[in-house]
């Protein structure tokens, strides 16, 4: 099975404009989440819309592909960038791996998990989970909870908190029930990717914010790994002071 991952990287971010040239010890974030991830995959791309990120992806080594300014999320973009790696490369890939370019710390088993689901012919989409834990704040809007099937299958995500506990305090959830906090990892049958971009945002995406709503609501199916490797995604400057400072 031929595996690509696809880093979408973009300039213009509403709270941390150049967020992808941030530096972090000496190098690019976006080389930090490069260098992790090509680790793990032998065909790996930083998919861009701005000069500035090809020119620095070039003078660390990496592989880069330009794509549209118009793209309305990073499954978009690697939606292009999937197209036309391919036609570049002359050849097709079974998978594609869509990692944040604000993960600088991307862990080696959430690589590995990821791939991990698609040893199952079945699966069309994969991410993953992670407990919350005793410490972490299950009421933020920002960290998506997720309900699973029987199966290990994604039932909904939303940035509630799901399931609701009839009868106890909610001080006391946490405590009586695991759950599940959604790492925004993802990865796609190639033609599932291609026909997923193509779909009208629904009902449920546009009340939640989040994107793979409209997956599940449009009938397919998220398969889930489960990692225990924490994540630390830089959102804000005052983000990455406080990972410079754990660096």
């Amino acid at each position: 099975m031929k595996f690509i991952a696809l880093i979408p990287a973009r300039y213009a971010s509403s709270r941390f404009p150049g967020k992808p040239l941030a530096m972090i010890k000496g190098k690019p974030m976006i080389q930090r989440v490069y260098e992790r991830v090509a680790q793990q995959f032998d065909t790996c791309y930083v998919a861009t819309d701005d000069e500035r990120i090809r020119e620095a992806v070039d003078a660390f080594g990496g592989r880069v592909v330009m794509t549209s300014t118009e793209h309305r999320s990073g499954t978009d973009r690697c939606a292009e960038a999937l197209d036309r790696v391919e036609q570049e490369l002359g050849m097709r890939f079974d998978v594609a791996v869509n990692v944040q370019g604000d993960e600088p710390f991307i862990s080696e088993d959430h690589l590995l998990k990821i791939r991990s689901v698609f040893e199952d012919s079945q699966v069309q989409i994969g991410t993953l989970v992670k407990k919350f834990g005793p410490n972490e704040d299950i009421f933020n809007p920002n960290s998506p909870k997720v309900v699973l099937s029987a199966t290990g299958y994604a039932l909904y995500f939303s940035r509630s908190v799901v399931p609701f506990l009839r009868g106890e305090d909610q001080t006391e959830w946490q405590s009586k029930y695991h759950y599940l906090k959604h790492i925004g990892l993802y990865a796609y049958r190639s033609d599932v990717l291609r026909e997923i971009t193509k779909l009208p945002a629904g009902a449920l995406e546009k009340a939640e914010s989040l994107e793979q709503l409209r997956w599940l609501e449009n009938g397919y199916r998220i398969k889930v790994a489960e990692t225990t490797a924490e994540t630390v995604a830089i959102d804000t400057p005052e983000d990455l002071e406080k990972v410079l400072k754990l660096f």
